[in-house]
């Protein structure tokens, strides 16, 4: 038995989550469909998204559901707001779609907390490992998934006026969850050679 066997503890693994893990393919939003989780079966999700590392225990991000009315809104909203910045008609579609082709998703809201001892990085990270949790949690309970950000994300007009954003405030990703239309072929995944070092000494 080598010193790797000797140190695994196997009331631990969990082969399945590796092979999950391993094979975890996001779904393009525009593909999602009806029936969603209605809010029942949305909340372990939550509550999954919700147990990121969180240095500090700020809870600095926060959730916004928005259901079918709502993400209707938010695209009409969407579109009068990136028409009044002056986005080209292609991005202006491109804005409101992602609202309008959706039936729920979750605005993951960054909420940064002052802190002497928590940098702004770390709470970003714990937003950005929130949105992660959240997408992951929603493919493996057999949903199609996918981690949007786009204009609306960074548009901190939109953020205060539409989504009703204090300041500080922003949107680390927008989790459409729904029915998978379509499965989409894997992509090519990244050269760990090219990308991984390793210091011995």
């Amino acid at each position: 038995m080598s010193v790797q066997e000797a140190a695994i503890n196997p009331a631990i693994m969990h082969p399945q989550v590796l092979e999950f893990l391993k094979t975890r393919r996001s779904r393009p939003a525009k593909t999602l469909v009806a029936p969603v989780p209605d809010d029942a079966a949305l909340q372990p999700m939550l509550e999954i998204a919700a147990r990121s590392p969180d240095h500090g225990k700020l809870e600095p991000w926060r959730f916004i559901v928005l259901r079918r009315a709502a993400l209707e809104r938010l695209a009409k909203a969407a579109t009068a707001a990136a028409q009044a910045e002056g986005l080209a008609p292609v991005d202006v579609e491109k804005a409101a779609k992602q609202f309008g082709d959706s039936h729920l998703c979750v605005a993951v809201i960054s909420a940064p907390v002052d802190s002497a001892k928590i940098p702004q990085i770390e709470q970003t990270l714990s937003a950005g490992a929130v949105c992660y949790g959240l997408l992951c949690a929603a493919l493996a309970s057999g949903w199609g998934a996918s981690w949007l950000s786009g204009w609306a994300a960074h548009n901190a007009a939109f953020g205060r006026d539409v989504l009703g954003l204090a300041d500080g405030e922003w949107v680390a990703g927008f989790v459409h969850i729904g029915t998978e239309g379509v499965t989409p072929v894997d992509r090519p995944r990244p050269d760990l050679a090219r990308i991984t070092s390793y210091v011995t000494e």
